[in-house]
């Protein structure tokens, strides 16, 4: 007896591919790349190959300037649209509650992740796709892979 869910209907697939994940995904902020960043770091989903890469610079403990390089599926560029509306002036504190909240959202059917990252709600459809959550977390997890290797810089 087979163990593997069946695959997706054209049903699901069109409700994750909802008219506002696709406008997420066509319009990302803070695209490109900074000019001498304090720090930069590539994550990489091995599951679909999805890249990001975040660049920014931390002043007093707050993100001042952010960039992002987004190579992935519609999935990881709606999550990182909804990252680059809000990112900056936040904190490590604030990433990482993003971050882990996320993580719930799609692991662990938690509640949406809280302000301002609300924005994530649009991916609740992605949590039947748990192949896709890597690409998901990309730019969190990078962002937050970012205050780590700094902290380290300082040590």
């Amino acid at each position: 007896m087979s163990t593997q869910s069946p695959p997706p209907s054209t049903t699901d697939l069109a409700q994750l591919y909802s008219g506002k994940l696709l406008a997420l995904a066509a319009d990302i902020p803070l695209t490109g790349r900074l000019e001498d960043p304090m720090v930069s770091i590539k994550e990489r989903a091995p599951l679909c190959g999805s890249t990001v890469t975040v660049e920014m610079d931390v002043e007093d403990g707050r993100i001042t300037r952010f960039a992002q390089d987004v190579k992935a599926c519609a999935l990881g560029q709606a999550a990182a649209s909804v990252l680059g509306r809000h990112v900056l002036g936040r904190t490590e504190a604030e990433m990482i509650r993003a971050r882990d909240e996320m993580t719930a959202f799609l692991k662990d059917s938690g509640p949406v992740p809280s302000a301002p990252f609300e924005g994530f709600e649009a991916l609740l459809p992605a949590r039947d796709f748990k192949n896709r959550h890597d690409s998901i977390l990309l730019a969190l997890r990078a962002t937050c892979r970012g205050f780590e290797e700094l902290a380290s810089q300082r040590a």
